[in-house]
């Protein structure tokens, strides 16, 4: 393997902050003892903690202290040349206060990066909102090979989370509308500033008091002037068929929202009020992504759908990965007929 692919790898893995058994471990040694100056080591630097959005947006200090630990027992393995950049950068990483937060970038095929700020624990805040799931990589992969489903069209994405699906088909499937939702006000905050970080203004009057806060870590690329990009508050229990109504979505998608029997329940009666409350329109497309934990929720899904007189099929996977993960995930997209 080319040091410069090899080092490319390496990128794309540590941008999107993944864990450390999925970095090409064993050809960094291999390629270690091959190479007698430490030239690849710097390649693999100035690729990950040094790039400029790691420097800019950076993963937690607990990621880049795991990673460079790593990287320097692999160097300290070899007979290469000792490259006193690694150690200094650990000392610094050292140094550093633990946060809350953290960031994560995740490359799109135009290498154009969705970046994120996330929790760096999966529960917070009461919620699991506040992390990128698998099943919206998934989901965004899907949407990226199937743009003309969102092209030129109202897109609702519900439990939109902190924005990655959202964001990764604003940017690559060019949809009329974009309307994300979600209900836990910390989520609704951190969706907002997640969208505005990637270069996008929202709506006048969209979660007004949240974007005001957000202004200030706007990312210095050029807003898109497409689509028209809504925050909606949606309580799935409660939203009512008028307010569904005035959506008026032509697509519907969510990742990892089936999860638990009670919000089955709920989701599925509010895909029925969508189903009632289109009047003379086209019913909407319906797409739910999620992640196969435990397959007797995956069963109550389906069962509880066509008890409703809800259709469904599997959509067929996707031939790309674009985002990776540690591991192939278990995760299925059923198109719904509403």
């Amino acid at each position: 393997m080319a040091e410069g692919e090899l080092g490319t790898r390496f990128q794309r893995r540590f941008l999107a902050a993944r864990q450390l058994p999925s970095f090409p471990w064993p050809e960094l040694e291999q390629n270690l003892r091959t190479s007698p100056d430490s030239s690849l080591l710097v390649d693999i630097l100035h690729k990950t903690i040094l790039h400029p959005l790691s420097v800019k947006y950076p993963p937690s200090t607990k990621y880049r202290r795991c990673f460079l630990t790593e990287l320097i027992k692999k160097h300290e393995s070899t007979a290469a040349e000792p490259l006193d950049e690694l150690y200094d950068m650990l000392a610094d990483i050292l140094n550093e206060e633990e946060s809350t937060r953290c960031y994560k970038n995740y490359l799109l095929p135009t290498g154009e990066p969705v970046t994120l700020s996330e929790s760096v624990a999966i529960i917070s805040g009461g919620t699991t909102g506040l992390v990128t799931w698998d099943a919206a990589l998934h989901l965004a992969e899907w949407a990226i090979e199937n743009s003309a489903v969102f092209s030129n069209r109202t897109v609702l994405e519900l439990g939109s989370g902190i924005g990655f699906t959202g964001i990764a088909i604003c940017k690559t499937c060019k949809p009329k509308t974009y309307i994300f939702s979600d209900y836990h006000h910390c989520v609704l905050k951190q969706l907002t500033e997640n969208i505005c970080l990637n270069g996008f203004v929202l709506e006048p009057g969209t979660t007004q008091h949240i974007q005001k806060e957000s202004q200030g870590q706007e990312a210095e690329a050029t807003h898109y002037q497409n689509p028209k990009l809504i925050v909606a508050e949606l309580d799935w229990g409660s939203v009512t068929e008028k307010q569904l109504l005035d959506l008026q979505p032509d697509v519907i998608i969510a990742a990892d929202v089936v999860y638990d029997p009670e919000i089955i329940l709920v989701l599925i009666g509010m895909l029925q009020k969508l189903s009632t409350s289109r009047a003379d329109r086209k019913p909407p497309e319906v797409y739910i992504a999620f992640t196969i934990r435990n397959p007797d929720t995956y069963h109550l899904f389906q069962a509880e759908l066509e008890k409703a007189g809800i259709r469904w099929q599997i959509t067929p996977a996707h031939s790309n990965t674009v985002f990776l993960c540690d591991m192939q995930p278990n995760v299925t997209i059923l198109q719904l007929f509403i």
